[in-house]
């Protein structure tokens, strides 16, 4: 992907996510799927900067991660790699080209999947992944509840605060939903500044074109791709699925 083309170049994902916080949450859920599998070979779909594939390797597992974004790659290799963990800069709907060997499992977490945007695009991902998966691997997938987002025009994702070395710095997340199930989304970093004029200021703002794809069709994407059982989820506490309220979907499918 060149430069121009890489929307989240400016937007640093490790600094303005709780990192520690959010694997000690999804730390369970991710061990229950992905330790019941046939082997500790793990592949990781948009795996941005690592957090989530160094977590693993350092509980055992070996990791592939893939990830569109040059610049994700990019910084997921500026700290030594420890053994069993790689990392591509490749298009995650072309997985079983980019990789070797089998795996016992796999991940897509994020917002991975609305960078997808085209018709077939699930499908194509899931057939591909299908194929480099052991019987009885289990992928475990997590995205923005989409439904729920388009249903009822959902504006903004909640706001996050970070201190740094400069003071405090905002992560807003803006999105503009469209009737055709497209999302402007509007990925900022503010400079907080009291005192001073002016006192918040724009330090990074991105507009990414993304596909807010319903859990509806997810779920026939995972069907034609070869997944045929899948549990749908709320959250990475394992609670239920409600199309209406929650916030995310969580799916695990075999």
């Amino acid at each position: 992907m060149p430069p121009d083309d890489d929307k989240y170049s400016r937007i640093d994902y490790r600094r303005l996510i709780a990192w520690p916080e959010r694997i000690r949450r999804e730390a369970p859920l991710l061990e229950e799927v992905l330790g019941s599998g046939p082997s500790k070979r793990i592949l990781d779909l948009g795996s941005g900067t690592g957090e989530h594939a160094r977590y693993l390797v350092s509980q055992g597992y070996q990791v592939v991660g893939i990830d569109a974004s040059e610049s994700m790659i990019d910084k997921a290799r500026d700290q030594t790699l420890p053994a069993g963990l790689e990392f591509h800069h490749a298009d995650i709907r072309e997985v079983e080209s980019v990789v070797d060997g089998s795996f016992g499992g796999a991940i897509c977490l994020g917002n991975t999947l609305p960078h997808l945007k085209e018709p077939g695009d699930l499908e194509r991902l899931f057939e591909g992944l299908r194929t480099v998966l052991e019987p009885g691997a289990a992928l475990l997938l997590q995205v923005l509840n989409y439904h729920r987002i388009l249903t009822r025009k959902v504006r903004h994702l909640p706001v996050n605060f970070r201190q740094d070395e400069e003071g405090e710095i905002v992560f807003l997340r803006l999105m503009e939903p469209e009737e055709d199930g497209r999302v402007l989304f509007f990925p900022s970093t503010l400079r907080l500044r009291p005192g001073q004029d002016p006192p918040l200021e724009i330090v990074a703002a991105k507009e990414v074109h993304l596909r807010g794809w319903r859990y509806t069709e997810v779920e026939s994407a995972l069907d034609k791709g070869g997944f045929g059982e899948h549990t749908l989820l709320g959250s990475f506490d394992s609670s239920p699925f409600e199309p209406d309220e929650s916030a995310d979907l969580v799916v695990v499918a075999r």
